[in-house]
């Protein structure tokens, strides 16, 4: 990553980053995730340079609502971390 992006990390795996300038997402996704949303909206979604072709789509910050952008990332983060945690946040959620 450059200079001022963020990244969020599960078990020292990136499954997401935001560039510096605040305008566009990364979010890991499976490359079927990342072709039917490139397909369907690239005007919110595209591939990124470097990352797209191991599963990673970009996402434009002013072109999707929050709820959408919530289940991205929580959908990247599903992905990344270990299935006992996840297992473990979704125990923590429902009870």
């Amino acid at each position: 990553m450059r200079g001022n992006d963020v990244r969020d990390l599960v078990r020292d795996k990136m499954f997401m980053g935001m560039a510096g300038d605040e305008t566009t997402v990364t979010v890991k996704a499976s490359n079927e995730a990342e072709a039917a949303l490139v397909g369907s909206e690239p005007d919110t979604f595209f591939v990124p340079s470097y990352v797209g072709q191991h599963g990673w789509v970009g996402v434009r910050l002013e072109h999707v609502d929050a709820a959408e952008l919530a289940e991205l990332i929580e959908d990247a983060w599903r992905a990344t971390a270990p299935q006992r945690v996840v297992k473990a946040y979704d125990a923590a959620d429902a009870g």
